[in-house]
């Protein structure tokens, strides 16, 4: 587990259960007085009642703290939060394990509950016979559409490539000026990391489909729209990725850089890019695979490639050409993980 020391840990692990606390509180408050509809959707009066209960939790983290009782937040972020060396007990006697497995716990609860969990549905005759039926026709291929599909996939693989091409450059760019360790030596480089790392969340956080829609209306439906859709968010994955392993580089050989003089971009040239090129690597391969799998599902959104196809004949409930595409899929894919795991293997 990664951890800091010192005040600040302290109070990252004060929040840390801060929130545990006052999510646990609002779930207990919601399940004794079950307000309808309208009330949940009372957002200035629910607010308030939220920053109450999120301070009475952190009143109640710090009186753990100061008990010398071992929190989750404290194991996460605090030094010495571990036992020493003859005080360890079973995980079951320990007040951080069973406050994990109560927020665990209610929390499975509650998503059983929103997502209408039911293994009757599941297991329900009817909805069981229409299963069968579409299984049996996309078991039993109609080989007849290969060349469409061939044709398809070759579009969908290249959609993908050009994806992850333009993003990788963009990406290698981004990630320093996104890794803490770097950015953080002066107020405003850390103003701007900031900025930069909450404007590639925003844009991880909608997902390539949402992107694929945008450019569909921007640029028209067809391949260019999947590619840049996929690029925008190979751009801000890959930078989150590429960034975390720059943050987990060795401080040696910078410090060794750093006391000959060089200057930012030379300190990272021969200080980090060393240390983290088999890495970038690896994680560019993945993220190409990843493109190829979600180059099927931008496509039925106008995006080109494949997932055209197979919306169609999906659309038209046609399951054995529907059976013929996955294949196409399935097979393809196959290959694209076999060759990346020699291409890693060989780069070790």
């Amino acid at each position: 587990m990664s951890t800091d020391g010192g005040r600040g840990g302290l109070a990252k692990g004060v929040v840390f259960d801060a929130i545990l606390l006052a999510y646990l509180l609002v779930l207990a408050t919601v399940a004794a007085y079950g307000p309808s509809p309208e009330q949940m959707l009372m957002l200035g009066r629910n607010s308030f009642v939220g920053l109450i209960l999120l301070a009475a939790s952190a009143t109640a983290a710090l009186a753990l703290r100061r008990a010398g009782v071992a929190t989750v937040g404290s194991v996460v972020f605090e030094k010495g939060a571990a036992p020493k060396s003859g005080e360890l007990r079973p995980w079951y006697r320990s007040f951080w394990a069973w406050q994990l497995l109560l927020v665990l716990g209610a929390t499975f609860y509650v998503g059983a509950r929103e997502t209408e969990m039911s293994l009757y549905e599941l297991t329900d005759e009817a909805g069981f016979r229409g299963a069968t039926n579409l299984f049996r026709g996309i078991f039993s291929p109609n080989f007849a559409i290969l060349p469409k599909a061939v044709l398809a996939i070759i579009e969908t693989v290249y959609i993908a490539f050009m994806a992850t091409l333009i993003a990788v450059p963009v990406a290698f760019v981004l990630s320093f000026t996104a890794a803490k360790n770097i950015m953080s030596r002066h107020p405003a480089t850390f103003a701007f990391y900031v900025a930069l790392r909450t404007a590639l969340n925003v844009s991880r956080s909608v997902e390539p489909l949402i992107w694929a829609i945008i450019f569909s209306v921007w640029v028209g439906i067809g391949p260019f729209a999947g590619m840049l859709a996929l690029m925008i968010h190979s751009i801000a994955s890959l930078a989150k990725q590429y960034s975390e392993i720059v943050e987990c580089v060795e401080d040696g050989p910078i410090e060794g850089i750093q006391s000959t003089g060089a200057s930012f971009i030379q300190t990272i040239w021969f200080a980090i890019v060393p240390q983290i090129v088999l890495p970038y690597i690896s994680f560019t391969i993945y993220r190409w695979d990843i493109n190829v799998r979600m180059a099927t599902v931008i496509g039925m959104v106008g995006g080109g490639g494949i997932g055209t196809i197979l919306y169609q004949y999906q659309g038209q409930a046609m399951w054995p050409e529907v059976g013929c595409l996955v294949v196409v899929i399935a097979a393809v894919v196959w290959l694209m993980d076999t060759a990346s795991a020699y291409i890693r293997e060989a780069i070790k």
